[in-house]
């Protein structure tokens, strides 16, 4: 199987990676299901990457469609080791405007039941959650935009919601006053599952528009974020080329140890097939 490093998933209006060399279709099959699409396995600045589009190619899933497992799944399955996830959102402060990039720090989840874990089913793990984004990943991600010279804001709260209607005034009123500075639908289940995966992540947030709760963008609308979302694209690939080329080869940080000490379950009582399903996982610390 193809190998790759780091891991990037393109969302709303980031459907291919231009640039990438010796690009091949990889479908990976994984114990979850199939992926959004197939990975694009190739060298860029090179490094070797996948890319995933988060909706398909053609953006044909909802955010409540996606099947995230088997998305970080599959990257494990590939060998990376670090995920760069560009994400469309809404603006909740006035500063941050459509164009910018925001690098959330934190996440709230606002979602509905959406499988955030790989697992259960006789295995229990707890992994530390407080910090969800890698800080080596997003350090190299802050730097790109600024040689990018493309405006940039380091840290932040994401609150993901459920979607896929956008938010009402009442809503986007109330996260402005819980503190919340960007709005999204799908980065929350990709950090846990890649914490989980002992993967390191950060979310490339584009700003497309200021939600609702703006007197002067008092309606959100598709065709708007789409305009702003093209105009997004031609920084998101400069941005992520530069960070592909600056990123360290080796890990330092504490997200290739996320499990470490977080299997409560005695290996003697984890069923067999569920040991084996989770085993990309869990080997290394079970054996």
């Amino acid at each position: 199987m193809a190998k790759a490093e780091i891991g990037i998933i393109g969302g709303s209006g980031l459907y291919q990676m231009p640039g990438l060399e010796r690009a091949r279709e990889v479908r990976v099959a994984t114990p979850f299901g199939k992926p959004s699409d197939a990975y694009i396995v190739g060298r860029l600045e090179g490094r070797e990457v996948a890319f995933l589009a988060r909706h398909g190619r053609g953006h044909v899933l909802m955010p409540s469609e996606i099947n995230y497992r088997a998305n970080i799944y599959g990257l494990k399955k590939l060998g990376v080791t670090r995920i760069i996830s560009v994400s469309a959102v809404g603006s909740l402060r006035e500063d941050m405007r459509p164009l910018d990039v925001v690098l959330p720090s934190q996440f709230f989840d606002r979602t509905d039941g959406r499988p955030s874990t790989f697992f259960g089913g006789g295995l229990a793990a707890h992994i530390s959650f407080a910090d969800p984004v890698c800080p080596v990943v997003s350090e190299v991600l802050a730097n790109a935009c600024e040689l990018a010279q493309v405006n940039c804001h380091r840290g932040g709260t994401y609150v993901c919601m459920e979607g896929p209607a956008f938010s009402s005034k009442a809503e986007s009123s109330t996260y402005r006053a819980w503190g919340m500075d960007v709005i999204g639908m799908t980065n929350l289940q990709e950090a846990k599952l890649a914490r989980e995966a002992e993967i390191c992540y950060s979310t490339m947030a584009m700003v497309t528009d200021y939600d609702c709760w703006h007197p002067d963008h008092d309606a959100v609308t598709v065709n708007q974020i789409i305009d702003y979302l093209n105009r997004n694209v031609e920084n998101a690939q400069k941005i992520i080329r530069t960070a592909v080329a600056n990123m360290p080869k080796e890990r330092t940080c504490w997200c290739g140890a996320a499990l470490a000490h977080a299997i409560i379950t005695d290996p003697k009582r984890i069923p067999p097939r569920v040991r084996k399903k989770l085993a990309l996982l869990v080997d290394k610390y079970l054996k």
